[in-house]
């Protein structure tokens, strides 16, 4: 069972030396002679005499930065918190606002009720530091046994203290903040989910639980029905494991669509590399190969609970590679859905086969968008390090996904697909071959992908690559809202490209 946040959302324009609460956040930022505290609605007293030893607590105003006070006299609040803002020009930009509301939350752990007096002079303000007080809050604790002192709740209540508090578009971007934390946070748990209990079958459900509240279809194809319509791409993948793999198909369709959006992700549960076996380093964190599946699931369901007028499908591509006499093997040859035949030279290069087939049962539906996320390539990190996710494919499609991404604070670079890498996946053998040019290895996965695209009325479908590889899993410290481990990066971006599509509709 996916726990859902618990978080609650609200904001007050009252005066903020009045609202009882256990913690308060102020923002401090770096000024050219030291740390600034932001005006935050206190005395003018308090200000000035917080604002005086700042410097002697250790406080700078760097990004990240967040130092725990005792309450003051002139305020309702146990504690004060002072969360940085990095440099003073930049104090007041969406994504600064987010990152500092985030992790001044996520340092906040234990504690129930927080009042935020960051600035917030306008309804986007609001907006940014409540997707960041919703981002932080959580915490996955389903496989440890609590102690008062080891694991702490998240926090339950946040208040976004703004002038814009009772304007009417107020309640609107508080709730889309409440469902976005709650559907990057269930993403984020089922990544970090050990493969022990996250496989294939234990996904499928996992999806439904997820969905039963909201008006959304689930259909699981078993490997029977996978074995039936010729799905060779997930069944080759998933031949090695005793875990049989699913595709799970999960539809919103409201009565009044303007668009049909396709989703396809990856959800490789664990991957061993198969027989092209990854060394025991490069396994580590390989229970976030199923990212993708995670992603589009997640993003659906945000956008069925805000109830967008748009049909959305996501096509979740679930296996476990892994190395077996069962396995396939390099140099075998597997048929995939709808039967293009593909050379198997490594089997490491898994996620593209089970995309494969996803792509090709996404485009028969005839959808007028086709996004795919994956966990895809190492080579994505090389080029763009552990933060910043790549979107390849159609130039509209890809500029259009960085656009929504910039808007929902997530980090993608577009990237191309250069014509001549194609010619590296050829095989003698096959149809095409699973890995080819080895430099530029993730447009060369993007190019392998881009020929399972279909066609709707005598066009090929508008489609857009992300590889979420680096971003999708935070092997370092947690940072800003971010947690470690599982991230739930692409679901902003992808509920706001659904967003974006509506929008220019209209």
């Amino acid at each position: 069972m996916i726990t859902a946040s618990d978080l609650s959302l609200s904001a007050t324009a009252k005066d903020v030396r009045k609202v009882r609460c256990d913690a308060l956040v102020l923002g401090v930022v770096q000024g050219s002679d030291g740390p600034v505290l932001l005006d935050s609605g206190l005395s003018e007293k308090s200000t000035g005499a917080l604002g005086s030893t700042l410097a002697s607590l250790g406080v700078s105003g760097r990004a990240d930065e967040v130092h725990r006070l005792p309450g003051l006299s002139g305020a309702e609040a146990d504690v004060i918190v002072l969360t940085g803002l990095g440099r003073e020009e930049s104090a007041t930009d969406e994504e600064t606002l987010r990152r500092a509301s985030g992790a001044a939350i996520r340092n906040l752990h234990g504690t129930e009720s927080v009042v935020i007096a960051l600035p917030a002079p306008t309804v986007a303000a609001v907006a940014a530091i409540a997707e960041g007080a919703a981002l932080g809050a959580y915490v996955y604790t389903e496989n440890r046994h609590a102690t008062a002192d080891s694991l702490k709740a998240p926090v339950t209540n946040v208040t976004v203290h703004s002038p814009v508090a009772t304007d009417s578009a107020v309640a609107g971007v508080l709730n889309r903040a409440e469902i976005l934390g709650r559907a990057v946070n269930a993403t984020r748990t089922l990544v970090n989910r050990p493969p022990s209990h996250l496989y294939p079958e234990t996904f499928a459900t996992a999806a439904k639980e997820l969905s039963r509240s909201l008006p959304v279809k689930v259909t699981v194809l078993d490997e029977k029905k996978l074995e039936k319509d010729g799905y060779g791409g997930i069944l080759g993948v998933g031949k090695g494991s005793s875990r049989q793999p699913r595709l799970v198909k999960v539809e919103y369709a409201p009565s009044k669509s303007i668009k049909k959006l396709a989703l396809v992700g990856k959800g490789i549960t664990f991957d061993s590399g198969g027989l092209s076996l990854k060394p025991p380093a490069g396994m580590e964190t390989m229970k976030c190969d199923m990212a993708g599946a995670a992603v589009v699931l997640n993003a659906l369901l945000a956008i069925a609970e805000m109830g967008l007028p748009i049909k959305v499908t996501a096509w979740l591509c679930i296996a476990e590679n892994m190395p077996s006499g069962t396995a396939q093997r390099p140099s075998d040859v597997i048929t995939t859905y709808g039967g293009r035949t593909v050379e198997v030279l490594n089997t490491d290069a898994e996620g593209r086969l089970v995309m494969a087939d996803g792509l090709v049962a996404a485009s028969e539906e005839n959808p007028d968008v086709l996004l795919d996320v994956a966990t895809l390539t190492g080579a994505q990190m090389v080029a763009l390090g552990k933060r910043t996710s790549a979107v390849m494919g159609d130039e509209d499609i890809r500029d259009a996904v960085a656009a929504a991404a910039r808007r929902a604070g997530e980090l993608f670079w577009t990237m191309p697909i250069p014509e001549e890498l194609r010619a590296s996946l050829n095989s003698q053998v096959a149809d095409i071959a699973n890995i080819g040019e080895k430099m530029g290895g993730m447009m060369t996965a993007a190019a392998f992908l881009r020929e399972f695209v279909g066609e709707s009325n005598g066009r090929t479908i508008p489609w857009g690559h992300l590889d979420i590889a680096g971003p999708a899993f935070n092997e370092g410290a947690a940072h800003g809202y971010t947690p470690k481990e599982g991230t739930g990066v692409a679901v902003r971006t992808l509920v706001a490209f659904a967003e974006d599509l509506v929008s220019n509709s209209k």
